[in-house]
């Protein structure tokens, strides 16, 4: 199952990676994280790991696999059936604008029925994560 969302931002590369990178700030602009924390100190690293909560979700540990600062970073998270891999990219337009793509690809022997089951709360989780990124970088 694979969920995405994309949406564009008035404001240049490296300011929508400040904010999209610091995860334990996410919970201040996105109605979707209730709580994030690094299980290590420090700023978001390959092999770094944080747990994140989610309303009506299980509460995930999500471990960074790639890092191309500014411009991306995947992590992945494992749960009983079902791999999860969140993609957050960033794509320069130009005239100061960025679009932000966000991706969820779930694979594994449960994937297509957590898709069925969570489907619309995954759609909607990325819908707010895109616009409260977007609100964020435009309004700070």
């Amino acid at each position: 199952m694979r969920f995405v969302e994309s949406v564009e931002i008035a404001a240049d590369v490296d300011r929508v990676w400040a904010v999209q990178t610091d995860v334990e700030r996410w919970p201040d602009w996105t109605p979707s994280v209730t709580s994030a924390r690094w299980l290590a100190p420090g700023p978001l690293a390959l092999g770094s790991s944080a747990r994140l909560e989610q309303p009506r979700l299980r509460p995930a540990v999500w471990r960074v696999t790639e890092l191309d600062p500014p411009r991306a970073f995947v992590w992945e998270s494992d749960s009983p059936g079902v791999h999860s891999r969140g993609e957050h990219r960033l794509v320069p337009l130009g005239d100061g604008r960025v679009r932000a793509e966000l991706a969820m690809v779930q694979t594994g022997p449960l994937a297509g029925l957590v898709g069925l089951l969570a489907g619309r709360t995954i759609r909607r989780y990325l819908r707010q994560e895109a616009d409260g990124l977007r609100r964020r970088c435009e309004g700070d």
